[in-house]
C-alpha cells in the first residue's frame, strides 16, 4: 500500500479524520475547558504542541526502541514534553494555566497523543510524523475553539473574553460583545451545554460531508455517461 501524501495527511488531521469530530477522542478536555473561546484555543494549542513534538521525537528514535518497551518510552517522551509546556505556561501564562488547571498535565494520558505515536509516528519518517502531529493538533485546536466560541456566544453573548490570559495585557480590549444587554443562557456554559454543542458540531460536519459527497457524485455521473456514450 502506497504511503499517504503530505496533503492527504494534512486533510485527515484537519477534517477527514479529525480527532474530535470523527475519532471522538480527547473528550475530557474537550467537554471540560471549552466554556470560552480562549480556554478552548489555549488547551488546543498546548495539545497541538505536544502532538507535533512527540510525533517528531518518537519517529526519530523509533529504530532504536525495543518493541517490548515502546509504550513506556512513548509515555516518558510525552510526559517530559507536557511537563515542559506546563512549567512554561505557569511561568508566562499564569492566568490561563490556572484556568485550564489539571487538564494541562492530563495531556500525558490523552489517548490522541499516545494513539498517534503508536499508529503513525512509530511507522513513518520524521517529516511525515511531524505533519501528522501538527495537523491533528490543529484540527483538535479548531474543534475546541469552535466549541468554546459557540458556548461563550450562547452563554454570555461575547467572543474572545479574557483574551489577555493568552495574548497578554494588551489584549484586554479584544472582547467582542455580539449581543448587547444579553442575559445569557447558563446551560451553554455548564457541562450539558458542552455535550449539546459537540453533538451539533458533529452533526454539522456530517451534513457538510454529505453535501460534498452528493455534489461530487452529481459531477462525476455526467462524465461517466459521456464516456459510456463515446465507447
Amino acid at each position: 500500500m502506497a504511503d499517504k501524501s503530505y496533503a492527504d495527511i494534512a486533510y485527515d488531521g484537519l477534517w477527514g479524520n479529525n480527532v474530535t469530530f470523527v475519532q471522538i477522542l480527547g473528550l475530557c478536555p474537550t467537554l471540560a475547558v471549552t466554556n470560552s473561546l480562549i480556554n478552548g484555543l489555549g488547551m488546543g494549542l498546548a495539545t497541538a504542541l505536544v502532538l507535533a513534538s512527540s510525533n517528531t521525537l518518537i519517529s526519530a528514535v523509533r529504530h532504536v526502541i525495543r518493541p517490548d518497551v515502546r509504550i513506556p518510552v512513548y509515555v516518558l517522551v510525552i510526559a517530559s514534553l507536557v511537563t515542559i509546556i506546563d512549567l512554561m505556561m505557569n511561568a508566562y501564562l499564569p492566568a490561563l494555566h490556572k484556568s485550564l488547571g489539571i487538564f494541562i498535565p492530563l495531556i500525558v494520558v490523552n489517548c490522541t497523543v499516545i494513539g498517534r505515536a503508536e499508529s503513525f509516528a512509530s511507522k513513518n519518517s520524521v517529516g511525515r510524523s511531524f505533519v501528522d502531529g501538527l495537523t491533528m493538533g490543529i484540527g483538535f485546536t479548531l474543534a475546541l475553539t469552535l466549541l468554546g466560541g459557540m458556548r461563550e456566544l450562547i452563554g454570555s453573548g461575547t467572543l474572545f473574553a479574557h483574551s489577555e490570559m493568552l495574548f497578554g495585557a494588551g489584549a484586554k480590549d479584544f472582547t467582542l460583545t455580539v449581543f448587547h444587554h444579553y442575559q445569557g443562557l447558563l446551560l451553554a456554559i455548564l457541562p450539558p451545554g458542552a455535550f449539546l454543542g459537540l453533538g451539533l458540531l458533529i452533526a454539522l460536519k456530517h451534513f457538510i460531508d454529505a453535501k460534498v459527497a452528493t455534489r461530487r457524485a452529481a459531477t462525476e455521473e455526467p462524465a461517466g455517461d459521456e464516456a459510456a456514450a463515446a465507447g
